[in-house]
């Protein structure tokens, strides 16, 4: 039973193939909101089933999540499409939440850790995907190069959505940052190879990152300009960014 727990929560912390299943039902809702509702909900489904098996995590299956993540990270590189590439980066993220996972997990206070690197690796990926909604209210679609140079015809967009993306690829001080050192840290403990390819994962995010906003960002800009995000709009987003930067601040002064 406590096996087949294991192997259900491969489909919510996702482990290639059964990661195809998110990855299908995320490109087929195209309602932002929703897709806002399934990124925070997805992974704490799986922290709670690998909590309720109750059981040490096999090493082959931090080695499966390990490969799982590396190959969502590198074949993120090569999207154009924002909310494809929010959903292979969430699958490469979720993965890694196998190697802070570890061992036997007890206790409410034990859970709460656990749900709070998800949502840690969720949140920026939420607020990319209502940026990708903009998106496509604007231009009809978000797709990288298809537009560019909105630094110079959105702002207030492209900051925002700058700030976004440096969350998600788990810079220092945004709260992912901590869930990747954890994760390094604890696979050191066990395998010098496990936490260099942690580590080659995070640059990966990283490139990814960058390529996604060379895309939109950069370049002339567009001679019919569209309509920037409200200055009401833009202090929800700046709001919820300084909570990351709070949360993440305070998750790494616990590191160790």
């Amino acid at each position: 039973m406590s096996e087949l727990l294991l192997l259900l929560a491969g489909l919510f912390l996702p482990l290639f193939p059964l990661s195809m299943v998110f990855n299908e039902v995320f490109q087929r809702i195209r309602v932002a909101s929703l897709r806002v509702a399934l990124l925070v909900i997805w992974p704490q489904i799986g922290v709670a089933l690998v909590l309720a098996a109750g059981i040490d995590i096999p090493a082959w299956v931090g080695f499966w999540a390990l490969f799982t993540a590396l190959l969502y990270g590198f074949r993120a590189l090569a999207l154009r499409e924002v909310g494809l590439w929010t959903g292979f980066i969430a699958t490469s993220a979720w993965a890694v939440l196998w190697l802070v996972m570890g061992s036997t997990v007890e206790g409410q206070a034990e859970w709460f850790q656990q749900a709070s690197y998800a949502l840690a690796l969720s949140a920026p990926l939420a607020l990319l995907a209502l940026l990708g909604g903009e998106l496509e209210k604007r231009f009809g679609a978000a797709y990288t190069g298809l537009y560019g140079g909105l630094a110079l015809s959105q702002p207030r967009l492209s900051g925002v959505l700058v700030f976004v993306v440096l969350a998600i690829v788990a810079t220092p001080f945004s709260p992912g940052f901590s869930v990747m050192m954890t994760a390094i840290i604890e696979s050191s403990m066990h395998s010098f190879f496990v936490a260099v390819t942690v580590a080659m994962i995070w640059l990966l995010w990283s490139w990814a990152g960058a390529r996604l906003l060379q895309g939109i960002i950069v370049g002339p800009a567009q001679e019919k300009a569209k309509a920037d995000l409200s200055i009401n709009s833009t202090w929800v987003y700046v709001l919820i960014l300084i909570l990351l930067v709070v949360s993440g601040i305070y998750s790494i002064g616990n590191l160790g």
